[in-house]
C-alpha cells in the first residue's frame, strides 16, 4: 500500500514538472508561427495517424497467417514464416524502407510499357511503400508474440472443441485464435507505441507526415526548440492515447473472461 502510495505521488510529482516547464516554455518562448503553420500541421498529423492506424491493422491481419504457419504449419512455410521474422527483427526498418524505395522503386521505371500503365502513379508515390515496409515491420514483430500465444493457448480448449465436432477452422475463430488475442493485449500497447514511433522515417522518401512539416517548420523559421517542443508533445499526446485505449480493451477483455 505504502508503494502505491509513493508511485502515485511521484507520477503526480513528474506530470506537475512537465506542466510547469511547458508552462514556462509557453510564456517564455516563441509560438507565433503556430497560426501560420496550423493547417500544414493537421494534415501531417492525419497523415501520421492514417499510416499509424492502417499498417498496424494489415500488420496485425498479415501476422496471423505468420504465426500460425509457424505453431503448425508445414515445415517449408514454418521455415519461411520464421525467417521473414528474422530478417525484419534482424534488420533496420530504415534500411528496409530504403530497399523497398530506391532500390524495388528503382526497378520499375525500366520496365518496358510500365509508365503507361494505369499503376504508375502508385508505383513513384512514396505512400505505398512506406505503407507496405511498415505494415511488414509490425508483421515480422508481432509475428513472433503471435506465435508464442498461439503456443500458449492451452491444449485442452482446442480439445474441447474438436470433441463437440468444430471444424478446424470454426475452433480456430472461436476458440484460438480469440484467446491468443487475449494473451497478447497486454504486449500490444508497446508494439502500437514502437510502431507510432517508427512513422516519422517515411519522412525521408518524402512522406509529408507529422514530423516532415515540423522539420519543414524548421527550416523556414530557424526556430529550432518550439518546434521540437510542439513534436514531442504531439507525440506523447499519441502515445498515451495509444495507451487508454490498449488498457480499455484489456478491461473489456477480463470482463469478458470473468463473466
Amino acid at each position: 500500500m505504502f508503494k502505491a502510495q509513493v508511485l502515485v505521488a511521484h507520477r503526480i510529482a513528474l506530470a506537475l514538472f512537465f506542466a510547469a516547464l511547458f508552462a514556462l516554455a509557453a510564456v517564455n518562448m516563441q509560438w507565433d508561427w503556430i497560426p501560420d503553420y496550423a493547417a500544414k500541421i493537421l494534415q501531417g498529423l492525419a497523415k501520421t495517424i492514417v499510416l499509424l492506424i492502417s499498417t498496424s491493422i494489415a500488420g496485425f491481419i498479415l501476422c496471423i497467417p505468420i504465426a500460425l504457419a509457424q505453431v503448425c504449419g508445414p515445415k517449408p512455410l514454418a521455415w519461411l514464416a520464421h525467417k521473414f521474422c528474422t530478417i525484419i527483427r534482424g534488420t533496420p526498418l530504415l534500411l528496409q524502407i530504403w530497399l523497398l524505395y530506391y532500390g524495388l522503386g528503382s526497378i520499375f521505371p525500366y520496365v518496358p510499357g510500365l509508365r503507361e500503365a494505369w499503376i504508375w502513379p502508385y508505383l513513384i508515390d512514396p505512400w505505398p511503400y512506406a505503407f507496405v515496409a511498415l505494415t511488414l515491420s509490425f508483421a515480422g514483430y508481432e509475428g513472433e508474440t503471435m506465435r508464442g500465444a498461439f503456443a500458449g493457448v492451452a491444449k485442452g480448449e482446442l480439445e474441447a472443441g474438436h470433441a463437440l465436432g468444430m471444424h478446424p477452422f470454426t475452433i480456430l475463430r472461436r476458440i484460438w485464435l480469440p484467446r491468443a488475442i487475449q494473451r497478447v493485449l497486454p504486449t500490444l500497447n508497446g508494439e502500437l507505441i514502437l510502431q507510432l514511433k517508427a512513422t516519422p522515417l517515411v519522412a525521408t522518401i518524402a512522406v509529408v507526415d507529422t514530423y516532415a512539416i515540423f522539420a519543414r517548420i524548421r527550416q523556414e523559421t530557424y526556430i529550432i526548440y518550439e518546434p521540437l517542443l510542439l513534436l514531442a508533445l504531439t507525440y506523447l499526446l499519441l502515445a498515451g492515447l495509444i495507451t487508454l485505449l490498449c488498457k480499455y480493451f484489456e478491461a473489456k477483455s477480463r470482463a469478458r473472461l470473468s463473466s
